[in-house]
């Protein structure tokens, strides 16, 4: 068993894993931001109350970039007191239990290669397209993190007057259109044009992000996830036309673009950062 935490701006969910299942967990908003305190508090009244004496382990996802040997979470964009957080140290210290940190994007696209749609495949990309986009990297069926932690983050790469997170997040819709993409997607549903029109718009710049995935790792599989994705009925044909123009159709054909099923697959890739005896013994 192992302890899965999934660190949010808004939420903290923290899930117990046994045999690739999250068999108990607890959740809460996120309060008192500025305080460091007062938030790892809040961090452990949920570990206290899922941990059980089997519990091998704690692995967190963060969104933000880590120090990944240390364990030090560094400038958290939507936590002001986390800065620098030496976070693996104070969690060791209070539970007596080797704990590990990465990206949250990063912890999604490991749970979906060790238990969701990317089961079995050799490379794949997650991208979580929310209030920010960003991307996990399977290569070789191991996670990539790069050195910094900061691989997969397509979001801050230059595109057109900005950057490709302003095109193809939920701040697409915000800045351009004055809406939420809450309230676009709402829209849409009940047949709205200008939503609809909207969506277009956003699956045209979306499929780019997706051509610079292709381009850059050229994975057998790329799973989408994170808010938006859900609405992906409405920018699909978009997608879709975008990637004609994709200079290699012939790979195109070999790779799948898929949506995350399963609402735990956060907590599953944030346990899965602790090693098992298994692999462990094979090292």
């Amino acid at each position: 068993m192992n302890i899965g935490i999934d660190l949010g701006a808004t939420n903290i969910r923290v899930g117990l894993e046994d045999g690739g299942k999250i068999i108990h967990q607890a959740k809460k908003l996120l309060l008192e931001k500025d305080s460091l305190k007062s938030t790892i508090n809040q961090i452990k009244s949920l570990i206290d109350k899922v941990i059980t004496a089997e519990v091998k382990g704690i692995g967190i996802g963060v969104p933000s970039v880590v120090d990944i040997e240390k364990g030090i979470v560094y400038d958290v964009v939507n936590i002001p007191s986390w800065k620098k957080v030496p976070l693996k140290d104070i969690l060791e210290d209070a539970y007596d239990l080797p704990v590990s940190i990465n990206n949250d994007v990063n912890c999604f696209v490991l749970g979906e290669h060790r238990y969701g749609k990317a089961k079995g495949c050799n490379s794949v990309v997650g991208m979580a397209i929310g209030t920010g986009l960003g991307a996990g990297v399977i290569i070789d069926n191991k996670l990539y993190a790069g050195k910094n932690c900061g691989a997969g983050e397509i979001g801050m790469v230059p595109y057109l007057d900005k950057y490709m997170e302003y095109y193809t997040s939920s701040i697409f819709f915000e800045k351009s259109y004055s809406t939420t993409a809450k309230d676009a997607h709402i829209k849409a549903q009940m047949g709205d044009l200008e939503a609809l029109k909207q969506w277009n718009e956003f699956g045209h710049h979306f499929g780019n992000a997706v051509q610079t995935i292709l381009y850059m790792y050229d994975p057998e599989m790329i799973v989408l996830g994170g808010s938006l994705s859900k609405a992906m009925p409405f920018f699909e044909t978009a997608l879709y036309e975008n990637l004609k123009s994709y200079v290699y159709q012939s790979s195109l054909k070999n790779v799948k673009i898929c949506l995350s099923t399963q609402e735990n697959i956060a907590l599953l890739g944030a346990a899965a950062l602790i090693p098992s005896l298994t692999e462990v013994q094979s090292e």
